[in-house]
Order: structure tokens, then C-alpha cells, then sequence
């Protein structure tokens, strides 16, 4: 008995459940072997044995293609081919009914155990020998169907389960490219929007509020392609669109825009000026904050202004998950660290709609990606991402279509 059990020169096949296939129906090999001495310790099992698992997944029946041991995880079934065919035995262990009867027996309150009296205690069918080779040879002609219809009912389980996100992103993709809703002759141009931005600018660089830049970027249209102008250089940038926008709309550089700065970095030896709340990227998610954990350091009067962030003020990680964003609709101000980006607008525009670009512009990596992507997210990279801007009223008008769409598919 033993000599049939050596299927190698280096030891006895020593059966455990890492030797089987998911999905699998035999083994046909081990891992690991024992000494011929080891046996007496163990269980001998043959070729055409079936073994049962008798925890946690118990019940699950797999035929042996070898000879070799076992240990105490498994449970045997021999000596059945003058009741039973092979295939039909497997069949009927694998079904729901043979489940269903291991389930009222299995004892244990965590891990569940199956035992060898309470499997010979089950109750069976026994069909004929030559019904079960007919019930066989049915099973296997309808066995391709099953495994298709199986595809199938994957497939469709894997579709709707990302449904959601991919109609979110591509609701978010029309919104942005201006065929969400229709444009409204009636609107003012986003160009006038523009002049508007460049005049409170120039407003407050006179005031001594704003520094000026020297190499600002204007964008414009010439000869159906796209130009930017710094200072007295002017290059073609149709390469870096990563999409066309509507005629009355324009493309502008993020720091056009929203005049931006990160916060202080942490120092827990500076002890100088108010100890104050602050938060970080750990506090900030997709359109909310986690405040349940808010830290204090100490910030100087000079500091405050800059790290101090306000009811409206659009924030987005630079480190972390970068270009992860949200607006702060909180009626107090609170200070942040330096891993993340305060961005306010210039004049009022609808900090909705950016808020939208940043997630649409993160879910297609062009933030921390590739493609048009900004690779992490320094202050410099912040300014010069290219975002369309519509004009005004119909940046609200997207928004309100955006959320009246997304609304029943974030309740799915």
C-alpha cells in the first residue's frame, strides 16, 4: 500500500487544500511531501478518492488524480463505484442540496466544521448506475451553456457596478465640453468674463494687494487654432487642449483665474504667534472634509492671511491623492497645512463648476497622469492647468444640470 503511494523518489505526495484550483474539479499534484515514516501519522488516500473540506469552506469535493496523505482537513469518500459514478458524485456534492444539508450540520460558532459522521448521516439520491451516466452526459452537454450564461451574468454584474462612475464621468465630460446643456446666445462671452478677471487684477496690483505677472497668459483664437501669449513669446497650444469648447467659451490658465497659495509647513519646534486649527490632505476628500481629527500648530500673525481658508474658497491636495478637491461651505475659517492648495477667485465665478474639472480632470489622470497630465501638483503646475471657461450664468446652468443627474446615481 505504501509503494503505490510513492509517486516520487523524494517522499509521499502530502495533500493540502493550497495543491487545488480554484474552480478546480481533481488534483493532480503536491507541493510538499512527507518521509515514508510520516505516514503512520497520517491517512493514506488513492486516485479516484474523493476529499471533502471540512472548515470554513466546507463541503467543497475534489477528486484525487494521485495517490498521497492527508491531514486532519480533509474528509474521505472511497469505495463508492458500486453506488455511485464518479461524475455524478461530484456533480450532486458540488450542488446546492448537498450544501444546504452539510450547513444544517456543521457545528462551531466561528469556524464551522464539518465532520465524517455528519456527511454519512446526509441523505442522497441513488438513481440507477446507467440514469446517473444519462444525468452525467445531460450535464456535461449543458455545461458550456452554464459557463456562458456564467460570462455573461459576470459581465453584466461588472457593468453595473461601474455603471455609476463611467456615466458620472461621462456626464462630467459633455458638461465641460459645452453639450450638456445648450448655450444661450443671450449670455455674455466668457471673453467679457475674462476682461473682467484682468480688470479686479490689475485692480489690485495697483492697490499693492497683488504682485504682476510678468509673462501672463492670454489665450486666443487665430486661424481655427489656439494661441498663447507670455510676455513677448507666442506659441500655438492646440497640442495641450485635451478637448474642443464652444465658440463663446475660452481657454484660460488656471491661474487667470483663482489667485492660489499652499499653507504653512509643519514645524513642531515653532512655538512663536496663536495655536490654531489646521487641517491636511488627510482631512480633505472628493467634496467633503473629515474634521473629527483636526491638529493645532502655532502660526504668526504675517501667516494667518495666507494659511487661513474661507467660506467659498475652492481646496485641492497637492501631495497625497493630488488634485483630490473640495469647497469649504463652512461659516468659520480654518487654517491648512502645505500639502494643500487655497484657491479664491479673483471675482465671483461658480466654484461648483471647478470643483466638477478637478474630479473630471483626475479620473482622466490628466492631474498627477499622463496624457495633458501634470505630474504632482506644485504651485507652478496648479497655475498653468488649462481649464475652458464658460461664460458666467452658464457655468451655474451646468452645474444645476450636473447635479440634478448625479444626484440619483450617488443614492445607487
Amino acid at each position: 500500500m505504501l509503494q503505490k503511494c510513492l509517486t516520487t523518489t523524494d517522499g509521499v505526495n502530502w495533500i493540502k487544500i493550497g495543491d487545488t484550483d480554484k474552480g478546480g474539479k481533481y488534483i493532480n499534484s503536491t507541493k510538499e511531501k512527507i518521509i515514508p515514516e510520516g505516514v503512520s501519522k497520517s491517512r493514506l488516500v488513492h486516485a479516484g478518492d474523493f476529499l471533502l473540506t471540512n472548515s470554513m469552506s466546507f463541503g467543497r469535493p475534489y477528486i484525487l488524480n494521485i495517490d498521497g496523505c492527508i491531514h486532519d482537513g480533509w474528509l474521505v469518500l472511497c469505495n463508492y463505484q458500486n453506488a455511485y459514478n464518479q461524475d455524478f458524485l461530484y456533480y450532486m456534492l458540488s450542488s446546492k442540496f448537498a450544501y444546504n444539508q452539510f450547513c444544517g450540520v456543521v457545528s462551531g460558532a466561528v469556524v464551522k466544521n464539518l465532520n465524517s459522521d455528519k456527511v454519512a448521516a446526509s441523505l442522497f439520491p441513488l438513481p440507477p448506475l446507467m440514469e446517473q451516466a444519462r444525468i452525467v452526459k445531460a450535464i456535461k452537454n449543458v455545461n458550456p451553456l452554464i459557463t456562458s450564461y456564467d460570462t455573461v451574468e459576470s459581465s453584466l454584474e461588472e457593468m453595473q457596478k461601474m455603471f455609476p462612475e463611467r456615466l458620472k464621468k461621462s456626464i462630467l465630460q459633455e458638461a465641460v465640453m459645452g453639450r450638456l446643456i445648450p448655450q444661450d446666445e443671450n449670455d455674455e462671452p466668457a471673453s467679457v468674463l475674462l476682461e473682467r478677471i484682468r480688470d479686479e487684477k490689475q485692480r489690485l496690483i495697483a492697490e499693492g494687494k497683488l504682485k504682476k505677472d510678468k509673462h501672463e497668459s492670454i489665450i486666443y483664437r487665430r486661424d481655427n487654432s489656439h494661441y498663447e501669449k507670455l510676455g513677448n513669446i507666442e506659441q500655438c497650444i492646440d497640442d495641450e487642449l485635451p478637448f474642443t469648447i464652444p465658440e463663446n467659451w475660452n481657454w484660460i490658465r488656471l491661474g487667470t483665474l483663482y489667485n492660489h497659495n499652499t499653507g504653512k509647513a509643519l514645524n513642531q519646534t515653532n512655538k512663536e504667534g496663536t495655536l490654531l486649527d489646521y487641517i491636511t490632505t488627510s482631512n480633505l476628500y472628493w467634496n467633503r472634509f473629515e474634521l473629527s481629527s483636526v491638529k493645532q500648530m502655532y502660526f504668526k500673525e504675517s501667516e494667518i492671511d495666507k494659511c487661513t481658508v474661507t467660506k467659498g474658497d475652492l481646496l485641492v491636495c497637492e501631495g497625497g491623492d493630488i488634485g483630490r478637491a473640495a469647497i469649504w461651505n463652512y461659516d468659520y475659517d480654518m487654517c491648512i497645512q502645505n500639502h494643500i492648495h487655497k484657491l479664491r477667485a479673483y471675482i465671483k465665478v461658480c466654484t461648483e463648476y471647478y470643483y466638477y474639472l478637478f474630479f473630471l480632470y483626475k479620473e482622466a489622470g490628466w492631474i498627477g497622469g499622463k496624457g495633458i497630465g501634470i505630474q504632482g501638483l506644485s504651485s507652478n503646475a496648479l497655475h498653468n492647468i488649462l481649464f475652458p471657461l464658460p461664460p458666467i450664468k452658464e457655468q451655474y446652468r451646468i452645474v444645476k444640470k450636473i447635479d440634478s443627474l448625479l444626484t440619483p446615481l450617488n443614492n445607487l
